[in-house]
């Protein structure tokens, strides 16, 4: 598909013209003056780093995903696993364990371990020096592991979101160009099937120019109140009783930013409008299912069960996010993307185009849906999930787990840029402190930080990889 520039969309779609006149430029945060870069800096938009064809890979945090990430990485060629650091001995071991019987040889005999201390990590970083760092962590430790893991001379792969507050991703982006080391958010949904193959239409321009994207992640987490010492229950329920607006923003809203190209040259977040429901849900789970002494009772849960957000881009497309881990309904991440010619839209996957498709509808006014969709996969899938489908298959989530892991290995050994930048992860993330503060404030409008300090205008598309 031909580049559809900013002035293009605009002049073909109904949007105002006005937009273009004005000029609009993304605002810094007026919280911060993180608006220069530093000497000897480098933009990390379109990165590649050296190649490194046999890569000495750590993990910290050793729970419920930091070891998927090894066992998979550890299957293939020219990696090896050096150390696992987690604050529990068992959690660490049994990584271990598991991570040195794989693939062929000795590469992964020796695992160096650390464990018991919050702090061992940083000694992991020093002692070892590896190329790289999968972080799966609790959400407060994701900035300062990743931070140091630069300094320390590692690209860092971090578990979403990329941080919790602005501050904490301009201190990324510094430190990321400043080490000109990747870090890289591993938003996973990006590499789903439906995903992938929605971006390959949106890129072939099937549902022409895009208006409108709907993103969510709703999934009733209520159940992690159950792991109250150990586990992602013990420090995430506490999360809702200290914040208010959208606290999980990028599984919904990776995907659908990268089909509009956002901070890719035609367009970028501009404003964000957050509104939340009443906090329900949490407290009522909590009396009913512990004693009325018990710690989730002590909590005031402040966070609304439903948070609804709008952004609204540079050009004027809007995206609408939610948010809900507390309310009992089935898991949805949405995942619609309007076109002036179609709507792909998933949860579950069904397809409008104008004039429809072949003999399977004849127009926008029924979706295509069912067994009826196995003709436009047959068409459409992107032609990384046929390459790597077979091989990712049995790892989780459907597969796409071992596609992006197996891409950031790829991307490292041949020396490509990665498939999501740092700001990009950024941007995604900056959605939580931005709608706290504008539920805060009665939904009032809030700007996005500019991360790329206006370098996302050459910033190059990302490319459908073969």
């Amino acid at each position: 598909m031909k580049d559809i520039s900013r002035r293009k969309f605009l002049q073909k779609s109904s949007l105002s013209a006005a937009l273009l006149a004005a000029g609009r430029k993304l605002k810094s945060d007026s919280s911060n003056t993180y608006n220069k870069s530093s000497v000897g800096s480098k933009y990390m938009g379109d990165f590649a780093a050296p190649k490194l064809p046999n890569i000495r890979i750590a993990l910290i945090g050793s729970g419920a995903r930091g070891p998927g990430h090894l066992k998979f990485t550890a299957e293939l060629p020219g990696t090896e696993i050096v150390a696992i650091s987690d604050l529990y001995e068992d959690l660490v071991y049994k990584c271990a364990v598991e991570v040195r019987n794989i693939g062929k040889g000795q590469r992964h005999k020796n695992i160096a371990t650390y464990y018991g201390d919050e702090n061992i990590w940083r000694t992991m970083l020093s002692e070892v020096k590896p190329d790289i760092v999968f972080i799966a962590t609790n959400w407060s430790n994701h900035a300062p592991m990743a931070i140091e893991a630069m300094n320390q001379g590692a690209h860092s792969f971090v578990e979403v979101p990329l941080a919790v507050t602005l501050e904490e991703m301009w201190k990324i982006i510094d430190t990321s160009e400043r080490t000109h080391k990747h870090c890289m958010m591993m938003e996973n949904v990006n590499y789903g099937r439906e995903e992938l193959m929605y971006l390959n239409m949106c890129r072939k321009g099937i549902i022409g120019e895009l208006l409108h994207g709907e993103a969510a992640y709703i999934h009733d987490l209520r159940f992690q109140m159950i792991q109250q010492n150990r586990g992602t229950g013990s420090w995430r329920t506490h999360q809702y009783a200290k914040r208010n607006g959208n606290l999980y923003p990028t599984h919904g809203l990776g995907p659908i930013a990268q089909y509009m190209n956002i901070g890719r040259t035609q367009d970028n977040f501009d404003s964000l409008v957050s509104f939340s429901t009443p906090a329900l849900g949490r407290q009522n789970y909590a009396k009913e299912n512990y004693p009325s002494d018990h710690k989730w009772n002590q909590l005031n849960f402040i966070g609304g069960d439903m948070n609804t957000s709008i952004i609204k881009t540079m050009i004027g497309r809007t995206i609408m996010i939610q948010w809900d881990e507390t309310s009992p309904r089935p898991y949805t991440r949405l995942n619609l993307i309007q076109g002036t010619k179609g709507c792909l839209a998933g949860y579950p996957t069904r397809i409008a185009l104008e004039g429809g498709f072949k003999d399977l509808t004849r127009d926008h006014h029924s979706w295509i849906k069912g067994a009826k969709l196995e003709e436009i996969f047959e068409k459409y899938d992107h032609p990384l999930y046929k390459r790597m489908n077979a091989k990712s298959k049995d790892t989780g989530h459907g597969g796409m787990d071992g596609i992006m892991l197996y891409r950031i290995i790829e991307c490292l050994q041949e020396g490509l840029p990665m498939d999501q930048n740092v700001y990009e992860g950024c941007f995604w993330s900056a959605v939580g402190p931005l709608s706290e503060k504008s539920v805060s404030e009665g939904g009032a409008k809030q700007s996005f930080p500019d991360f790329t300090r206006e370098n996302w205008r050459t910033t190059s598309p990302l490319k459908i990889t073969s």
